[in-house]
């Protein structure tokens, strides 16, 4: 791997920077720019910094995993390696390619990624796309750096940022109000709600891991489940009803788009 510069080593920045260390990176071909000394990691060999102001060499890549609302005032100071060929890799939601050209220069070499928080336990999966100036063999790096939290794909059409935000950056939420509305029905019908909690949370985890180790389509796993008659059966009719899960789906994701591309202007 290139050897990088990581800004900001928050939940995401720290789960990535693990996925780095464990698959190969030298401790000492990286550094982290990390104001919160808390949060700097105490890995041996791994400088660890205040500020980008306080790093003299050129990085290769500059991973951003500072927060958006940070980003205005940690570009200033990286520009002077944008100047210079480094790449940027940036993971923060709402930032398109045409802000950080505004703030590092029309021909700084600009990866955008959207990851999702399963990426903390390398789970997750990252979707991104480059600027023009990003070679064949930077890119590469970069896939290898995001693909040490979990799968990625690339889109060249920025646009689609929006529509990958709203269902796999947003997306680890649905499922966590799935576990939420699952065990309050079940507390309803007389669970505890302990009990109810722990059945709803064990089920998604499994069919989740279900799912990722299966060959087959999401569709024939629901079919292999419902019994014809059976109580599945009868749970599906009310949730694949013309107005049953698919609308509010529908709806939810086209609010969460709508958004996303008003943070981006």
């Amino acid at each position: 791997m290139a050897k990088l510069l990581l800004v900001g080593c928050g939940k995401m920045g720290g789960a990535m920077l693990e996925g780095w260390l464990q698959r190969g990176l030298a401790a000492s071909d990286a550094i982290v720019a990390e104001p919160v000394e808390a949060l700097r990691p105490r890995t041996p060999g791994l400088r660890c910094v205040g500020s980008s102001q306080d790093v003299r060499e050129k990085p290769e890549i500059v991973v951003l995993a500072v927060k958006p609302q940070t980003m205005d005032a940690v570009l200033p100071d990286l520009k002077r390696f944008a100047d210079e060929g480094t790449v940027f890799l940036s993971i923060a939601a709402g930032k398109t390619l045409k802000y950080f050209a505004g703030h590092l220069g029309a021909n700084a070499k600009i990866v955008r990624a959207m990851p999702n928080t399963p990426a903390a336990v390398r789970q997750g999966i990252t979707v991104a796309t480059p600027s023009k100036g990003v070679s064949a063999a930077e890119k590469k790096s970069c896939h290898e750096l995001l693909e040490a939290v979990g799968q990625v794909l690339w889109v060249d059409d920025e646009a689609l940022m929006d529509p990958v935000t709203a269902l796999s950056g947003s997306g680890p939420a649905y499922v966590f109000l799935l576990v939420e509305a699952m065990a309050a029905a079940g507390a309803k019908l007389g669970l505890t709600p302990d009990m109810a909690m722990q059945l709803a949370r064990a089920t998604v985890a499994g069919s989740g891991e279900l799912l990722k180790q299966s060959s087959e389509p999401a569709a024939q796993l629901r079919v292999n489940v419902t019994s014809p008659g059976g109580t599945t059966a009868e749970a599906l009719k009310v949730l694949m009803a013309d107005d049953g899960i698919q609308p509010v789906f529908d709806k939810a994701l086209a609010a969460a788009t709508r958004r996303s591309k008003e943070l981006a202007k």
